[in-house]
């Protein structure tokens, strides 16, 4: 919050749109971000890391700038719908789909990953962990086979980064879609897509297109990174934002951000286990999954639990699909969905035994 207040207070230009000493200002505070995600995620070069809104916009560059009728692309049934809509509006425009089944825990069979890339397979999507139950899938195992078949791999990773190690190069990501505003700690509208190092940029058509600041004297769309992907002003002010979140976890480190949620989710799942009645979803070993943890309770629904949680308790949760129907369908808790807490670096210990009392104060009453 300090970091966007002072943007604003202090510089406020337009990045790379004038040559005067806000604007510099401006383009600075976004390429030191820029440099920073790069270096976070092992990114081939600073340029090769594009801005966007949010994961779907970035995830919605690759798969509508990339794929063309004809083409095969293979994900998961748990993924969130910025994956599946965009793929199925594909489908329809004769992309071919294949969805790979996952386990009751959204867990991934990699043998049956292995049989649905085949040669000839264009690009595989997979999120490196679930938004509704937080099961955390191989993206390496799956970037193994992906490579094996002549594939790129899209790896959606809203729920990962800033919690989980993640490394373009060594794992062989060629696309890696982020979002700043869950646990990067920055603002809504923040977000990017890194393309990996064997990614042929001529390839991928940009989503949009519009002025950049570059090769103003032409009317079409520059090819240079990043250019060519960030039409229209970016949201310096949110990048300030995250460039400042990415400052806190490194200094916290990442390694210490992931210890302090593997205990509260140890404590959130088995806490939620001890409540007679109470079904939770998800692996039951926390290192094998991130901090979001979905349940349910018999004979209550999960809107009424979700409502007398804040109204009664102050207890903020989130009930419903989640924006990802195909993963409830593979978890069994289609069409009614789950509640779902989602405790992050801020959360403490005594913030979980409070949530815990209050999850059994309204199933007795």
């Amino acid at each position: 919050m300090r970091a966007m207040s002072d943007f604003l207070e202090r510089t406020g230009g337009n990045p790379g749109r004038s040559g005067h000493r806000l604007s510099i200002s401006a383009g600075r505070v976004v390429y030191d971000a820029r440099e920073a995600l790069a270096e976070f995620f092992n990114a081939p070069d600073p340029m090769r890391v594009i801005f966007a809104h949010n994961a779907t916009h970035a995830i919605n560059v690759v798969l509508k700038g990339l794929l063309k009728p004809g083409d095969t692309v293979v994900t998961t049934g748990i993924e969130h719908n910025a994956v599946m809509r965009p793929l199925r509006a594909l489908e329809e425009e004769g992309v071919e789909l294949t969805v790979v089944g996952c386990g009751s825990d959204g867990s991934l069979d990699l043998g049956s990953m292995e049989d649905a890339v085949v040669r000839g397979t264009r690009l595989v999507v997979v999120n490196h962990a679930s938004n509704v139950n937080g099961t955390i899938l191989p993206v390496g195992e799956v970037a193994r086979i992906a490579r094996g078949a002549g594939a790129l791999i899209l790896v959606d990773a809203a729920q990962t980064a800033g919690v989980l190690p993640i490394d373009v190069k060594a794992t062989g990501i060629d696309f890696l879609a982020f979002t700043g505003h869950k646990a990067l700690l920055s603002a809504a509208g923040t977000g990017g897509l890194v393309l990996g190092e064997n990614v042929d940029a001529d390839e991928l058509e940009p989503l949009v297109h519009g002025g950049t600041g570059s090769r103003s004297e032409s009317e079409e769309q520059p090819g240079v990174l990043p250019d060519k992907y960030e039409a229209g002003t970016v949201n310096a002010v949110g990048i300030a934002g995250l460039k400042a979140g990415l400052d806190f976890i490194e200094e916290r480190g990442l390694e210490e951000v992931r210890a302090h949620e593997l205990e509260l989710t140890r404590k959130l799942v088995g806490g939620l286990n001890d409540i007679p009645g109470v079904t939770v979803y998800g692996p039951p070993d926390a290192t094998e999954r991130t901090a979001v943890v979905s349940f349910n309770a018999d004979g209550v629904s999960g809107s009424d639990v979700g409502r007398r949680l804040d109204e009664e308790f102050g207890v903020l949760c989130r009930v419903g699909l989640h924006c990802a129907p195909a993963a409830h369908r593979t978890l069994g808790t289609f069409p009614e969905g789950t509640v779902r807490f989602a405790p992050g670096i801020f959360t403490t210990e005594d913030d979980i035994e409070y949530t815990l009392g209050a999850v059994k104060r309204v199933l007795k009453s």
